[in-house]
């Protein structure tokens, strides 16, 4: 199972990714230099989207769509999420 995520990092801006883990990768951004270079200097990070994929492919492709969204589109996806 492929996960899709959103973070918002410490400066409010978001970090969208895909894992096979979600728990490990999370405390990899905020703890690790595994994390993304991008949110090294942006810690502490939160989850604030996850919805999950059976293959890398259909992953990939949903990572990507939500990466081309603007910030106030991502924000609509976050707060549709929370809703259900």
């Amino acid at each position: 199972m492929w996960h899709i995520y959103i973070l918002q990092c410490r400066d409010k801006t978001f970090y969208t990714g895909i894992t096979t883990n979600l728990k490990r990768r999370i405390k990899e951004h905020n703890t690790s230099n595994l994390g993304a270079k991008y949110t090294k200097g942006r810690r502490p990070v939160k989850l604030v989207y996850s919805s999950s994929k059976k293959d890398k492919s259909g992953a990939l492709k949903e990572e990507c769509r939500i990466k081309k969204l603007s910030r106030y589109e991502k924000i609509e996806v976050i707060e549709r999420e929370m809703r259900i």
